[in-house]
């Protein structure tokens, strides 16, 4: 399974039962938290997702509604046991705030916290079955989103035709690479023969907080679910701009440029106690559009 589970949908200040900033992508047994606004560890219990899953964080940029619940969850985590190393991926003076909470606490922590700064726009993770990216989008301060791919091979065993050619199954990861099958006796199998192609990967993007900026869409071209933020509705792209933030159409526009299969769209300014308007708005642009609603989970599909 590949989800995106949101804990937190809403901007800057928590209102309406919106909390700041917060997801936890779900890849199969593979859990990965990205943002920790106030609130993140009550919203995980809440959802019941199990934070001793959770093995690599990732914090796209240190205003408040997005990291002010990382202390109190690395912390819980310590005092519930946690003994599994845990992998923070963050702009680089978050090390520093933590170091200092953990120390005037006198907080030792149980499990090794490794601190990943986030410097360039780079591949972060490698694993043989995912990868996670990082790329730079526009803030008024530093500020990143993330690309989660899923890894696959590019083809699959038709175990039948595979029995019938005699292609042991030794070689069957060579067939999934793509590789011809040549027996002792020198003939050939093809490999179309014995395999067919595996389902494309999917890829689930990021986009923080940022300004409209169309460099975005080449940075996340043709991933499967874009999350884009919308802070606010069409009619306030002045106060967007001014506060280096996007809005509906806007987030629409790099979705369409990006050639994304599906937008997510969420940060919602707290001046809007109701939301249809924004999915209006969006899918009027971009149809394949849904709204990022706490509690729920988005199949990457």
């Amino acid at each position: 399974m590949f989800g995106v589970t949101i804990l937190g949908n809403n901007s800057a200040l928590p209102a309406y039962d919106r909390h700041p900033t917060s997801q936890v992508v779900t890849l199969n047994e593979h859990l990965f938290l990205i943002d920790c606004g106030e609130g993140t560890q009550m919203q995980l219990s809440r959802y019941k997702v199990k934070r001793s899953r959770i093995n690599h964080i990732f914090i796209s940029h240190l205003h408040g509604d997005h990291y002010f619940g990382l202390a109190g969850l690395i912390t819980s985590m310590g005092l519930l046991g946690r003994e599994n190393d845990l992998h923070l991926y963050a702009p680089a003076p978050l090390e520093q705030i933590i170091n200092l909470q953990l120390e005037v606490s006198d907080t030792t922590l149980p499990f090794k916290l490794h601190f990943h700064p986030l410097t360039a726009d780079t591949l972060l993770v490698t694993h043989d079955k995912y990868s996670v990216e990082c790329f730079p989008v526009y803030h008024r301060i530093d500020c990143w989103g993330f690309i989660i791919r899923e890894r696959k091979k590019p083809r699959k065993i038709d175990k039948e035709k595979a029995v019938a050619y005699n292609v042991p199954a030794v070689y069957y990861e060579r067939l999934k690479n793509g590789d011809d099958y040549e027996s002792r006796t020198g003939e050939v199998v093809k490999n179309e023969l014995v395999t067919i192609p595996n389902t494309p990967a999917r890829s689930y993007a990021f986009c923080a907080d940022t300004i409209y900026n169309t460099t975005i869409a080449e940075k996340v071209k043709n991933v499967t679910l874009l999350y884009h933020e919308t802070t606010y509705l069409k009619d306030l792209h002045e106060r967007a701009a001014a506060r280096f933030h996007s809005t509906t159409v806007q987030a629409a526009e790099i979705a369409t440029l990006a050639n994304a299969q599906h937008l997510l769209i969420g940060h919602f300014s707290s001046k809007y106690d109701e939301l249809d308007e924004f999915l209006h708005e969006t899918q009027a642009v971009f149809p394949d559009t849904q709204l990022a609603i706490e509690g729920v989970t988005y199949l990457v599909k």
